[in-house]
């Protein structure tokens, strides 16, 4: 391109990235049972995550106004609190509580991610509007629409992943939740075609943090609460396009100072498939274990070895884990592990603590856990290595396996079997295998912090498809408050 061409100010024609994504979220239906019935699941799994997550006075003191005294009474209410927030705070809230304990859905594709991590700005919304709309004598917003939007934002999320590595340029996957929540959430709102692309373009130019928070020597507490500041920005961005505020139609693709040449090298996005429902239809659940997704066949395998090995760990001479390129990759850590965020991204913790317990909960990353000297002491004693397989497997779309394997050898030359698991419980392969565990997973993390009567009215709804489907945003947001 000429110099000329360049400085030009001719305002540009939009990127077809953007148009994609707001012609998606304006006028797409979705006509897919499989993708509601999954979205059903999300909800109630996500619901779990974020009951979970009150447990944990790291999270619970981030909760609550932006500062103490600034809440909205009629606003937006915090799932499992009795906090009523506008709707930007509320979905920080709420986006946190649900990502804590690293235990919500996940997306494996070229980039990760975690698509229920937008249900923060989408729940805080429709409850603010829906409780706006009583007021007004209209109609609030239902289940039904929660649901449409979980899709939409799964779907923008996890297509933008399947052939665009973010983390490969140090960035980290909580952009693509703000730029999904920003459409669907401007959508909501009522903003049209032209507004859904104006808030798209600005959740782009806002560019996108930094990856170190999720990695040695760095790793800290932060990417517990990442995705709840992405979905509360999207909610931002959303408000201040409703204004009419302008949008940027070259913010991907503007030489020099666009998206792709500032923070992607130059390279345009790649795209595997059109926008529809694959994503939500295909998400991976972590039903039985809150640990980086990459680990859950790893974890599932030494649960397996821990009858063979609990009485023998003194006697172990050496651990082998085969895991794929990306486990290799961002969960391969030696060295001292500074805090439970540390913990649940390291392949070898997660599967040190469940060959010696035989169990992975939230609390064994704690530190009192972690003081066991049996758990570093498998740790030192461990090798990972890529299997080539796996990796190739991972990145089929018609398997989307994540592979792993884990064998023990003992001093004496004995060795256990080699488990291997290719995808774990909560893969669409195993879905009648998982779905009752997750229900129980819903069970366990909200029956006891709510009123026996207020559990007992949402379990029965949740148990309904149709009728949770049916049941206003606001009706449904009052059986959660604490």
């Amino acid at each position: 391109m000429s110099n000329l061409d360049i400085r030009s100010a001719k305002r540009p024609d939009w990127d077809s990235e953007l148009t994609g994504i707001a012609d998606y979220v304006c006028n797409a239906g979705i006509d897919s049972d499989l993708a509601y019935e999954t979205a059903h699941y999300c909800l109630m799994d996500t619901l779990a995550c974020g009951f979970q997550a009150l447990d944990y006075p790291a999270c619970t003191k981030l909760l609550g106004p932006v500062v103490p005294g600034a809440t909205l009474p009629g606003g937006a209410r915090v799932p499992g609190t009795s906090y009523e927030l506008e709707p930007v705070m509320a979905a920080f809230n709420i986006g946190a509580l649900n990502r804590w304990l690293d235990f919500n859905d996940t997306w494996l594709a070229a980039e990760w991610g975690h698509p229920s991590d937008n249900l923060g700005g989408i729940l805080a919304v429709a409850d603010y509007l829906s409780r706006q709309r009583r007021k007004a004598g209209e109609e609030p917003l239902t289940m039904h629409d929660v649901l449409t939007a979980m899709i939409k934002a799964h779907e923008i999320q996890g297509v933008l992943a399947l052939e665009n590595s973010y983390n490969r340029v140090g960035l980290d996957h909580v952009l693509l939740v703000r730029v999904a929540s920003t459409a669907v959430v401007t959508r909501m709102l009522g903003g049209d075609r032209d507004t859904v692309l104006a808030a798209v373009s600005n959740a782009w130019i806002d560019g996108c943090s930094l990856r170190t928070y999720r990695h040695a020597p760095n790793t800290g507490s932060r990417k517990s609460w990442a995705a709840g500041d992405a979905t509360s920005r999207a909610v931002r961005l959303a408000l201040i396009a409703m204004t009419g505020e302008m949008g940027y139609p070259s913010a991907l693709s503007a030489k020099t100072w666009g998206y792709y040449d500032v923070l992607f090298k130059g390279k345009p996005f790649q795209f595997q498939r059109p926008y529809g429902s694959y994503v939500m239809e295909n998400v991976l659940f972590k039903i039985s274990y809150p640990a980086e997704f990459h680990a859950q066949t790893a974890v599932e395998a030494a649960m397996t070895l821990h009858r063979t090995v609990a009485d023998r760990i003194d006697e172990i001479e050496r651990i082998v884990i085969e895991t794929q390129e990306a486990g290799v990759r961002i969960i391969d850590k030696t060295g001292p592990l500074d805090n439970p965020a540390d913990r649940d991204h390291c392949i070898q913790y997660m599967v040190a603590i469940p060959l010696i317990f035989g169990r992975l909960t939230a609390a064994d990353y704690e530190d009192d856990v972690a003081a066991d000297p049996r758990v570093d002491g498998l740790r030192e004693i461990m090798e990972v290595r890529e299997n080539e397989q796996f990796t190739k497997d991972y990145f089929d779309p018609d398997k989307r396996y994540i592979g792993n394997a884990v064998q023990v050898f003992f001093k004496d030359g004995s060795s256990s079997d080699r488990v291997e698991v290719h995808y774990p419980i909560g893969h669409r392969e195993r879905r009648e295998e998982g779905i009752p565990v997750l229900k129980q997973k819903f069970v366990d993390s909200v029956s006891s912090k709510l009123a026996g009567g207020q559990w007992a009215e949402l379990d029965a709804l949740c148990a309904d498809r149709n009728k949770l489907a049916a049941t206003a945003v606001d009706d449904f947001m009052a059986l959660l408050v604490g």
